[in-house]
């Protein structure tokens, strides 16, 4: 826990640089002072460029006091911040020594763009403007100071951000030290890069600098988008599915675009990048999509996909009928998808017509009982409907080839099949077929639990 020392505090303010450091010497030659308790801020800087002596000493009653020597330029600075310096600029053109003096403004200004979180950027600004600071060297002799608790990976992105991306190891007075280790006064530090070598999201734990941590979650965040649209689009194209909506070419989509302008995003990429992060929500996405893609239905190009979608608008005389209406916009449920045969039921929904489902379906038991109506399937040998059933196997080479035999005999298409291997050493097997009715499906998973190595074969029917 830090102690108060001084009770009495003075400000000495000069004219001239000179004048500061000559100040300094008539006070310590007057009083003693007290032992590491002076700081040159001076000839080294905060990094918000405040500048002034501060120096401790033991007064005229033996009591402790502290004494700030500094111009009246550096006391515009302190007292008001480096903005003022500028009112005293303006008009004038800015010496090159005013560079640097605004360079933490610039980085400031950056943190503000690429830090959304605001909490995150008040937590950096504090980091910056009220440091416990540490001065250390780089081998040419340039000084460096960094907040206390900085680590080699901080210095090596204060020499400059390239250098920090491939630092790989760093020396301190020519022995080599962990990138963890923390910067001490004093210190000549060389950093060693490699062509190799990349940021890593450990670094983040560890480095105490604002500079470092924006530039390692800058880094990680673009090379990770690649993987993010990927994932995303994956998910997207799912949603979609599960809604029975299609778009070609996805992230080219001028649908897309326009939803991915509405949530303030510049293009198609950076929205299915975000939900590959895990930040949007893929329902969001597709709510907004809905009206739409159905707007589009009626544009040649929303009839061809009507006509590939075969099952997501079925008419009254192509296999399903609602009880004494004819010519009624109909769906079948995605989370059961029933097949003729089987007890179904309709649910009248808000704006997509009637949901088919499966009598049993538990989304229809906790549905309004208002708005189930009855249905019934027609005689029809043209329609197939998709199945999907899970099976388990043991890993038997040609165990796959078998079970696919079994649906080319029983006369049942393959839309998608998808084969993982558990850590056991067991085969789980998903397949989506399409079957005219329920008894061709039944027929087909009896002949699949009679294939060797077979161990569960199951429908599945919830999303």
């Amino acid at each position: 826990m830090g102690q108060v020392y001084d009770i009495l505090a003075f400000r000495v303010i000069v004219n001239t640089i000179k004048d500061c450091y000559a100040a300094l010497g008539h006070i310590h030659s007057m009083w003693k002072p007290v032992s590491k308790r002076f700081k040159d801020y001076i000839s080294v800087p905060k990094g918000n460029m405040y500048q002034s002596l501060h120096t401790t000493v033991f007064g005229p009653m033996k009591e402790r006091m502290e004494v700030q020597i500094r111009t009246w330029d550096m006391n515009r600075v302190a007292e008001s911040g480096i903005a003022a310096h500028w009112k005293y600029k303006e008009g004038n053109v800015a010496r090159k020594t005013d560079e640097k003096q605004f360079a933490w403004l610039n980085d400031l200004l950056g943190w503000q763009k690429s830090l959304k979180d605001p909490q995150e950027f008040l937590d950096t600004v504090k980091m910056d403007l009220f440091p416990d600071e540490v001065y250390v060297f780089t081998p040419t002799g340039e000084v460096k100071s960094f907040p206390k608790g900085a680590t080699m990976i901080d210095f090596a992105y204060g020499i400059h951000s390239e250098v920090g991306e491939k630092c790989m190891g760093a020396k301190v007075d020519g022995k080599m030290v962990p990138l963890r280790a923390q910067l001490k006064n004093g210190n000549i530090i060389e950093v060693m890069t490699s062509s190799k070598q990349h940021p890593s999201k450990d670094w983040l734990s560890f480095v105490k600098t604002s500079k470092a941590k924006t530039k390692i979650r800058q880094w990680i965040k673009t090379q990770g988008k690649d993987e993010s649209i990927s994932l995303g689009k994956s998910i997207l194209e799912k949603a979609l599915q599960q809604e029975r909506l299609t778009i070609p070419n996805l992230l080219k989509s001028e649908q897309v675009t326009a939803v991915a302008k509405e949530l303030s995003f510049q293009s198609g990429e950076d929205l299915v990048a975000e939900i590959g992060f895990g930040k949007i929500s893929p329902k969001q996405v597709v709510g907004r999509l809905r009206p739409k893609l159905v707007d589009d239905e009626e544009s040649p190009q929303g009839l061809v996909r009507k006509v590939v979608s075969r099952l997501t608008r079925p008419k009254a005389d192509t296999g399903i009928k609602v009880a004494g209406v004819s010519d009624m916009l109909l769906h079948f449920a995605n989370c059961c998808q029933p097949l003729p045969g089987e007890k179904v039921i309709g649910f009248i929904t808000r704006g997509s017509g009637v949901a088919i489902h499966n009598e049993n379906c538990r989304n229809i038991k906790e549905s309004d009982p208002d708005r189930l109506v009855a249905v019934l399937w027609e005689p029809s040998e043209k329609n197939t409907y998709p199945a999907r059933l899970r099976v388990s196997s043991l890993e038997r080479k040609g165990v796959l080839a078998d079970i696919s035999a079994v649906f080319s005999q029983k006369d049942a298409n393959i839309i998608q099949a998808e084969v993982k291997t558990t850590v056991d050493n067991k085969g789980i097997s998903l397949f989506t077929i399409e079957v005219g009715d329920y008894a061709q499906l039944q027929d087909i998973i009896r002949s699949i639990k009679k294939v060797r190595n077979v161990l569960i074969v199951e429908r599945l029917q919830d999303s």
